[in-house]
């Protein structure tokens, strides 16, 4: 069979986080192995693309960067719509906000800082706050130094392939090469 008419799955994975916790970074470090030291605010909601394969499945992750200011709130529900997985991402370094409802993934991240002499939070708090919310799968990571994003990003595919919405998404005649800029696409409000 062609590569190009191999099922392929699309998953929708919405990251959430306040400013500053490094969401864009862990993306950036696990779609382009790449880490930026200056630090620049998403606009509104941004979006790249990783293909992986799991199993005997092509999955297609669709990773949407969220704004944490809260002034780009106002992407509202529809943003939402269509998700497989939500991924929160909090600096271990401060205390993470409660999640609603929903399959989630906990991402702690910035764990290179300091040694991890800084920490406010600690992996046993996490893990605990994580089972108190129904075992919500935990890693923490590093996206400066690109530890544990790998495997963070395949357990969110994972996660997101448990809560798929049955959709199978056939690609026929798509480049296996797209370029970066082709990759990327933008929403503000």
């Amino acid at each position: 069979m062609d590569i190009s008419m191999k099922r392929r799955t699309l998953l929708k994975v919405i990251v959430l986080g306040d400013s500053g916790v490094g969401k864009t970074s862990l993306m950036n470090q696990y779609v382009y192995k790449k880490f930026h030291r200056q630090y620049k605010a998403t606009i509104g909601a941004d979006f790249v693309t990783k293909e992986l394969q799991i199993d005997d499945k092509l999955v297609t992750l669709q990773v949407w960067d969220t704004a944490g200011q809260e002034r780009f709130h106002c992407l509202g529900a529809a943003f939402y719509r269509g998700a497989d997985c939500c991924v929160l991402v909090y600096d271990v370094n401060a205390d993470p906000t409660d999640p609603e409802a929903f399959p989630f993934v906990l991402l702690g991240n910035k764990i290179d800082v300091d040694g991890g002499n800084s920490r406010a939070v600690s992996e046993k708090k996490a893990r605990e706050w994580c089972a108190s919310k129904g075992n919500i799968p935990y890693f923490e990571t590093s996206a400066k130094e690109d530890y544990n994003v790998d495997e963070a990003f395949l357990c969110i595919a994972k996660t997101g392939m448990i809560n798929e919405h049955e959709q199978e998404i056939y690609f026929q005649g798509i480049s296996e090469t797209v370029s970066e800029a082709e990759q990327r696409g933008r929403c503000a409000c």
